[in-house]
């Protein structure tokens, strides 16, 4: 039987109206109409997402800040943070786009379908959404809780986060930081918002060596990127061989994208899917859930999140070409990281 792809949707996603801002319902819309388009929608498994129970939202997230946003919620919206507005089905939605990755996850855990891959179209984003505060446009987080839920449903013992999004995923970070169950990556402009993640910010406790940090300097193209995946992820997943992988999949890392200054393609994102796809493959008998974060130039995201069905569609395997990169800073930055991570990897 060969391998379905599928993808989470709910029109109600829509109605997180965040007024004139740059993460608005017209994202989802420019994608969902691009994937029409190009077909792609028929060749996938549709599903449909259900909300997270609040039960599964107290797996990251503190009580009394849940119960802040769902007031703020109900008493008609505002801001969050400065960043962050909520309107009035705000709290509602959040819970069912974090609601979606545990579908997307229970649907690929079930195997009787054969669902490998699936990527949640959702919003709004999570990963900068720590334990007990929201941020960064990011309410719960929902690629934080869908890991909780893998270990607390499946037993699932080693979980691979990878984080491409051009921010740091200071909230992902938060919540696993002391958890040697699992491996977060993440590669990102730096210096830039959140302001986190530099290369020494590697865990504590039992969780140290348990995160890596990729920071990139503004102006990394997708050969820089691949050079970083294949020379810094690829030999620490083979060493941490994850059961399960799941992707923060941010899209603003792309040259049009108007919050960051990154060089990254369009196909470039189809590219570091593949690097993904092989990771999974070799370990986790190729299971990987995706989660959409940032991305704000409408046609940039739209053409991104093409280039990774493609990918996830295909049965195209890790692109070598990429492991070359000509950018000296990037070579520069992938041996110093090296040089922390070795005290923990055999990189």
């Amino acid at each position: 039987m060969n391998t379905v792809t599928g993808f989470v949707y709910h029109e109600d996603y829509l109605r997180h109206d965040t007024g004139y801002h740059p993460e608005s319902a017209e994202r989802l819309i420019y994608i969902m109409k691009k994937l029409e388009e190009a077909g792609i929608t028929e060749k996938m498994k549709r599903i449909t997402p259900t909300k997270a129970s609040k039960e599964q939202i107290a797996y990251v997230h503190a009580d009394a800040y849940v119960k802040k946003v769902e007031a703020m919620c109900k008493g008609g919206g505002g801001m969050l943070d400065p960043d962050t507005p909520l309107c009035s089905d705000t709290y509602e939605i959040a819970l069912l786009s974090a609601g979606g990755v545990i579908k997307a996850v229970d649907e690929v855990m079930d195997g009787s379908n054969n669902l490998k891959h699936i990527f949640a179209l959702i919003r709004p984003p999570g990963h900068h959404a720590t334990p007990s505060r929201g941020m960064g446009f990011c309410i719960f987080n929902n690629i934080a809780i869908a890991a909780e839920h893998l270990k607390r449903k499946y037993g699932i013992k080693r979980i691979l986060i990878a984080d491409w999004d051009v921010h740091h995923g200071n909230g992902t970070q938060d919540v696993f930081f002391d958890d040697p169950s699992v491996l977060y990556f993440s590669t990102h402009q730096y210096p830039h918002y959140p302001g986190t993640g530099w290369l020494n910010e590697v865990g504590k406790g039992e969780g140290e060596g348990f995160t890596v940090n990729v920071p990139l300097s503004a102006g990394t193209d997708d050969a820089g990127y691949l050079y970083s995946l294949n020379n810094i992820l690829v030999p620490i997943t083979m060493e941490f061989r994850p059961e399960f992988v799941l992707v923060s999949a941010g899209f603003d890392a792309h040259i049009a994208d108007p919050l960051a200054s990154m060089k990254v393609t369009s196909p470039g994102f189809g590219l570091f899917t593949d690097v993904i796809k092989e990771t999974a493959k070799k370990n986790s008998k190729g299971r990987i859930v995706m989660a959409l974060e940032g991305g704000y130039n409408l046609d940039a995201i739209a053409e991104s999140v093409l280039s990774v069905f493609n990918s996830l569609l295909s049965n195209r395997g890790e692109i070598k070409e990429g492991a070359v990169s000509k950018n000296e800073r990037v070579k520069k930055r992938v041996e110093e990281i090296k040089g922390v991570q070795r005290r923990y990897w055999d990189i």
